[in-house]
């Protein structure tokens, strides 16, 4: 059984029925009660004081009928276990009083969710959160097919992002160049919100967004695995470094035989390659020595 959106009596009509009902009950309840006082009972008079009371009755069940929807807040009409429809349009409503009326918000929410401790791809622990904004759709699934349609959507999202976060590693390696937790966050969000969707779509529920809100290594191996990015960074610079300076020292000797400069030697050409490497490649700035010999000295 699907969500069956109906429409019911407005209040602003109903509550005229309201007070009439209201004004002949005590006018009849008044009646009797002055009739029979001054004639000493009568059938008329106590028919007036019984019809005064069963319409006052009337009145307070009629009363209950009554309900206000504020803006994206539905209700659920159930008849004695018999679910009859829902009212989505907001305003002051009426419908009939011995209907259950449950009523459910239709807002975005916000899912913070708590930090996980999981393993990724390649089995490293790892901290991760999520957020998710939602919203119900389908307020019969969401009150009829699950028993606690919020208890629902927190546990489902975090066991989507545990199965998430052992889809892929947390950063790209050597052996996985594609993606990752860290460095694909549009796709891996993409993917979470896929997953949560065909997960929350049983309790009627729609997801907007979903993204990660917080991703780390664990405490016990986050000391090593910084270590391990910061040699991979030194290794990167080093390579880009070395690459420079071969070709300035190419360009340099390149650039000394075609002005015809000096005309060196092997053995000359590799000392000087040797300094300039030193030169260029050294974490700090070299020191220069004044040769004040000869060019063989």
């Amino acid at each position: 059984m699907q969500e069956k959106v109906i429409k019911v009596s407005s209040g602003a009509k109903m509550i005229v029925w309201d007070i009439i009902l209201l004004v002949v009950s005590i006018f009849l309840f008044i009646l009797g009660t002055v009739g029979a006082s001054q004639n000493d009972g009568g059938a008329l008079n106590i028919t007036s004081i019984i019809a005064g009371i069963v319409l006052f009755v009337v009145w307070t069940v009629f009363t209950c009928g009554f309900f206000i929807l504020q803006p994206n807040q539905a209700a659920a009409l159930v008849l004695f276990g018999d679910y009859k429809g829902t009212v989505k349009e907001a305003g002051w409503h009426w419908a009939n009083p011995f209907y259950t009326k449950r009523k459910i918000s239709l807002r975005s929410r916000n899912l913070n969710g708590e930090k996980l401790k999981v393993n990724d791809e390649m089995g490293n622990p790892i901290e991760i959160a999520e957020v998710v904004v939602w919203k119900v759709e389908n307020s019969y699934q969401a009150l009829f097919d699950v028993e606690d349609y919020t208890a629902y959507v927190t546990t489902q999202s975090e066991s989507a992002l545990r199965h998430l976060a052992g889809m892929y590693p947390y950063d790209i390696t050597e052996d996985h160049n594609e993606l990752s937790l860290r460095g694909s966050a549009d796709e891996v969000s993409e993917n979470l919100k896929i997953e949560l969707q065909q997960r929350l779509g049983k309790a009627g529920v729609i997801v907007e967004e979903a993204r990660l809100s917080h991703l780390a290594y664990a405490p016990e191996i986050a000391a090593a695995m910084l270590q391990r990015q910061q040699a991979s960074a030194i290794i990167a610079a080093r390579q880009k470094i070395v690459e420079g300076a071969v070709g300035m020292v190419q360009m340099a000797i390149t650039k000394l035989n075609e002005n015809g400069v000096c005309d060196l030697d092997e053995e000359r050409k590799a000392a000087m390659v040797c300094n300039l490497m030193v030169v260029l490649c050294g974490e700090k700035a070299a020191q220069p020595v004044i040769n004040t010999g000869t060019l063989h000295n």
